[in-house]
């Protein structure tokens, strides 16, 4: 299995931004009850007509704007969403086409919050296998167009974005290991049924039925915590390293109690985290590959280090990747 690394990144943010103080105006809450429980001051939401495909697109761009790769070189694209603009054709396709990636394959990955992790995987097995030389992965999400705006156990954590990254192979460094694992019995504490989700668009809040987020909190918090930091303890084992040796991770940016909860699981100084959930909130699979684009631009992750990501979604779905950076 030759090396495989990520040699660009890229992401997009919706420009409208939703604060703590606008979502008072929608349920009982205050910037002190959502930033002492979750760590979040804002979050952006994606503008009306603004489809999950463009949010990825534009993601996709960025990545490929500094990228070794370009687009007419990029044999498979698999993108990570829960809210594709419809059931087919599927995001990533649609992504080919706007790119102009006429040699790739593509298709969606549904892994929820998890998504990234779990198609940066698929992508580094068809590279190292020579399957293909080169895949774009991204991960995309509209979510508050899945959340009922009324329920306040879950419109406050909720924002829009996207992020990608380049695959190839690399010289040095690159994925050192991955990990992955589902626990269906955890299905029914977080998923989308059918009636009642409200867009902060419609000022009546009286829109028709559509699917919307149902979430137990209490007990996702339970799983997440245990199952992210032992996913960080099994990946680095398989790298042949123990978490003394990561310089940063980079987590899911669910909750700030779940991460200050998987640090101190995992035996990690917070301080070696990364966190950006202040300014975005949960973007679900696309959290992680966007805080990892700012980790690498503000200096927290430099060339050479030992870094983690780790993951944890609906389903019940965990993974983590360790990488050594190399670029």
């Amino acid at each position: 299995m030759s090396r495989v690394g990520i040699v660009a990144l890229g992401r997009y943010l919706p420009s409208r931004k939703m604060t703590n103080t606008d979502i008072k105006e929608l349920v009982e809450t205050s910037d002190e009850w959502i930033v002492s429980r979750t760590g979040i001051k804002e979050r952006r939401i994606a503008a009306s007509g603004e489809r999950t495909s463009d949010l990825a697109v534009a993601a996709a761009r960025d990545a490929l704007k500094n990228s070794p790769v370009k687009a007419e070189d990029i044999e498979a694209i698999f993108v990570a969403t829960v809210t594709p603009d419809s059931a087919f054709p599927s995001v990533a396709c649609l992504v080919q086409k706007e790119i102009g990636a006429r040699k790739a394959f593509a298709y969606d990955i549904s892994a929820a919050c998890s998504g990234f992790l779990f198609a940066l995987t698929t992508a580094r097995q068809f590279i190292a296998t020579g399957a293909v030389k080169n895949a774009l992965v991204i991960a995309a999400d509209r979510f508050t167009s899945i959340i009922d705006w009324k329920d306040r156990n879950t419109c406050v954590l909720f924002g829009d974005g996207a992020g990608a990254a380049v695959l190839t192979h690399v010289p040095s460094g690159g994925i050192l290991s991955d990990y992955m694992i589902s626990n269906g019995d955890g299905a029914p504490l977080m998923g989308v049924v059918p009636g009642g989700a409200r867009t902060p668009d419609d000022n009546t809040l009286d829109t028709a039925l559509l699917p919307y987020v149902t979430m137990n909190g209490q007990e996702l918090f339970k799983h997440a915590v245990p199952g992210m930091a032992e996913a960080v303890s099994i990946a680095a084992a398989k790298a042949g390293l123990t978490v003394n040796d990561i310089a940063c991770v980079v987590p899911h940016q669910a909750n700030d109690r779940i991460i200050a909860s998987v640090a101190k699981r995992a035996g990690i100084p917070k301080e070696r985290f990364f966190i950006n959930i202040d300014k975005y909130g949960n973007i679900s699979a696309a959290s992680v590959v966007v805080a990892l684009g700012e980790a690498v631009e503000t200096g927290r992750i430099k060339k050479g280090d030992k870094i983690a990501l780790t993951v944890f979604g609906a389903g019940l779905v965990t993974a983590a990747t360790i990488m050594e950076w190399s670029y």
